[in-house]
């Protein structure tokens, strides 16, 4: 087949299937490969392929939007410093630039172009979340971007070939986890190497010179099925806003979203201005979660790729906390990028009241945990990321201990106990926060944390929702709210980095998901069933249900089982309609 050859509907389906396999062979190839918890366990990466104008073509199964979406943006600085033409079979190129790519300068972006007899036909590139960077333990603490770690600009990793290794070196000399760090960077370069040979046995299969006529053909189908699907949303402005804990003072997030025919326009005007700490957010970031909550909300379906964000128009004033100004600090900007697809469907409730999610509990918390084994010379570096509850949906109860939008995985610990002489003495689902609603919220988690040291210990925890906890849609309740404990006592700044004593004992206890609808319409069967499974209490359920659940066992039983629970059906309708 040429690359005139009109591609019919069937043909571009097995091509179109083709590509994702390629992608997901990358991504495979890039965990298996990594060395750090956090690419290997957490899947705190996006993998993707660009046709030669830098368009994102595709996307593997995982991967944040923070990193897919910010990296589909940021592959056109790449060609900008480089355009086609300018580099060679062998290159390698990368940049942790927060500005160009995903946020912040522990994500560290990898492109590699692919060449077929000489040209440059595509390109593979990675986004990674490093173990360490350098500078301030990953933290909320910075005035500055310069405080934050080694900034790398877009330079060549490989030339030809050849490791760049002054560049290695440089890294090596300023990370605490400079084996983990440097490790990653080999499998971000091997998995694009990986996705390479791939895409060109599959084009050698189908006789293909160029992947620009597939790309430009999945790209536009994306496009016109997404303008479909918001041409069937009537015209108008919706406008929502939601409260962050901030660091020194809360910040408010603000959304106005305009539908005009088969454009989305998603304004961030009259959101809190840049911060003077690191919880600022880069534009590319906040058009990366705005333009996926627009996608997750009318158009699950359609792939992930260029022409999929094309209708989607967003804005943020600059200076504002969603599109800060270098040198900002802007290491934790997850804790207010992470609520944008919550403000933008709590816009949205009204409008497209049967397909949306409440708020849930992202941010997703992320500690660092830095401290020296008992009877070691050698200190580790630790980086646990957590999950509390998701929203409740439209027509389904939220999630558990699932994060959204993030995406990635929480950490097991048996991870974090083989790597580091951490304990966790306890993790398991928080009763009651889950926020109460005609579908329920998803719940939060109970965690605590010791180390077998005998120095002082650190811990540097990005959290959120403990003064503002995840609001609920269309009548539904609040999650649970987030807490942050050191040894039974709250603490005022848990974003601190801050130093423990010996036998401290930290618990993180993450928030809930909110509710979804009146949660009077609850079906009492269902609320009878949480309270069997330890999701809400007896009195919870009367509380905020108006359900009632006698239990009909004795209080010194050791396990408590179905049978020991009864549904009052007539204390419930009268309690309800009282």
């Amino acid at each position: 087949m040429t690359t005139r050859t009109r591609l019919d509907p069937v043909l571009i389906e097995v091509l179109w299937s083709r590509v994702l396999s390629v992608v997901n062979e990358q991504q495979v190839a890039l965990q298996r490969t990594a060395f750090s918890t956090i690419v290997r366990e957490t899947q705190d990466l996006a993998c993707g392929v660009f046709d030669t104008n830098g368009r994102m073509m595709a996307q593997s199964v995982t991967g944040t939007p923070g990193h897919i979406n910010a990296m589909a943006t940021g592959v056109r600085h790449f060609l900008k410093e480089y355009p086609p033409g300018t580099l060679s079979p062998g290159d390698v190129l990368l940049t942790n630039d927060p500005w160009m790519t995903a946020g912040q300068i522990n994500d560290i972006t990898v492109l590699t172009p692919v060449f077929k007899k000489g040209v440059e036909v595509a390109y593979f590139a990675n986004t990674c979340h490093a173990a360490d960077i350098g500078g301030r333990i990953l933290s909320a603490e910075a005035r500055e971007v310069y405080e934050e770690g080694l900034r790398i600009p877009i330079m060549k990793l490989y030339d030809r070939g050849a490791i760049n290794q002054d560049l290695i070196s440089i890294i090596r000399a300023n990370v605490r986890t400079p084996d983990e760090t440097v490790g990653d960077l080999y499998a971000q370069t091997s998995c694009n190497d990986v996705g390479a040979r791939a895409l060109l046995s599959f084009m050698d299969e189908f006789d293909l010179d160029s992947i620009d006529p597939l790309s430009r053909e999945i790209i536009t189908r994306s496009e016109e099925a997404m303008r479909s699907a918001i041409r069937e949303i009537p015209n108008g402005v919706h406008e929502h806003e939601t409260w962050s804990d901030g660091f020194e003072e809360p910040i408010l997030i603000k959304a106005k979203v305009t539908i005009e025919d088969e454009d989305i326009l998603i304004d961030f005007a009259g959101s809190s201005p840049e911060s003077v700490r690191g919880i600022n957010v880069v534009f590319n970031y906040t058009h990366a979660y705005a333009s996926f909550a627009m996608k997750a909300a009318i158009s699950p379906d359609v792939p992930h790729n260029d022409g999929a964000f094309r209708p989607v128009h967003v804005s943020a004033p600059p200076g504002s906390i969603l599109n800060c100004l270098e040198p900002a600090p802007v290491a934790s900007r997850h804790i207010i990028g992470h609520f944008l697809p919550g403000v933008v469907f709590g816009a949205l409730a009204e409008a497209l009241p049967d397909r949306l999610m409440a708020p849930g509990s992202d941010p997703i918390w992320i500690s660092i945990w830095r401290g020296r084994p008992r009877g070691s010379d050698d200190r580790f570096t630790f980086s646990l990321f957590q999950c509390g509850g998701a929203g409740a949906r439209a027509a389904k109860d939220g999630l558990n201990t699932t994060g959204f939008p993030s995406g990635v995985a929480g950490v097991p610990a048996e991870s974090m106990e083989t790597l580091t002489s951490m304990v966790q003495h306890r993790r398991e689902l928080r009763t009651d926060s889950g926020g109460a609603g005609r579908f329920r919220g998803g719940l939060g988690q109970w965690t605590e944390m010791s180390c077998r040291t005998d120095e002082p210990w650190t811990v540097s925890a990005m959290v959120d929702r403990i003064s503002y906890p995840p609001e609920g849609l269309l009548g539904g309740g609040y999650g649970g709210a987030g807490e942050f404990w050191i040894d039974g006592a709250k603490e005022a700044q848990p974003k601190r980095l801050l130093v423990l004593d010996p036998a401290s004992r930290v618990q993180l206890n993450l928030p809930g998901g909110g509710g979804y609808g009146d949660p009077f319409t609850r079906d009492p069967e269902a609320v009878l069933w949480d309270v069997i499974e330890g999701y809400v209490s007896v009195e919870a359920a009367r509380r905020d249900y108006g359900v009632v659940v006698k239990y009909m066992g004795s209080d010194d039983q050791l396990v408590r089982l179905p049978e020991h629970y009864r549904l009052d059906l007539a204390a419930t309708e009268s309690l309800r309609s009282a």
